[in-house]
């Protein structure tokens, strides 16, 4: 078996859910790809998609992630596919979160709504900041997931 098949075969499947998958889950997404491809298999969807955020794909591309080829997808779209843990990136998610078999690990962790704040925001550059102050939470905690998960994993069922 070569090394690339054996890595696919053994990468762990994660879901990164969000309610309208159009900027928090694109960005945990692409962040774990960028990070972690070589552990991770990872998706993202959305209870209710609506499409991807332009100013999540900006801030990304400052960071040196690109998801501008991502789209909002919904959950239906990806539900055969066999998790080993799915994330729920905002609290509507959380609330909402389909059921998934008692073998998938359930993570929360609730981050700012991007789009929601930056309707308070007086210009651009407010916005920009509101985007990338959440791109860069999303960020540590995908860089600190796998510890989260070597724990969580660790515990006795």
């Amino acid at each position: 078996m070569s090394q690339i098949t054996h890595e696919r075969e053994t990468r762990l499947k994660i879901l990164f859910l969000c309610i309208h998958n159009s900027c928090r889950s694109q960005m945990a997404e692409g962040w774990m790809r960028h990070l972690h491809a070589d552990r991770f298999e990872s998706y993202s969807a959305g209870i209710d998609p609506t499409q991807v955020d332009p100013y999540a794909v900006k801030v990304m591309a400052e960071a040196g992630v690109d998801i501008s080829s991502g789209r909002a997808k919904s959950i239906s779209e990806i539900q055969d596919i066999g998790f080993d843990y799915v994330v729920t990136v905002c609290n509507e998610a959380h609330e909402q979160c389909p059921y998934f078999p008692a073998r998938v690990r359930m993570i929360h962790v609730g981050f700012d709504d991007p789009p929601a704040l930056a309707k308070e925001a007086e210009d651009e550059q407010a916005v920009l900041a509101i985007y990338r102050r959440v791109r860069d939470e999303i960020r540590s905690f995908v860089e600190g997931l796998l510890r989260t998960l070597e724990a969580k994993d660790s515990r006795p069922p």
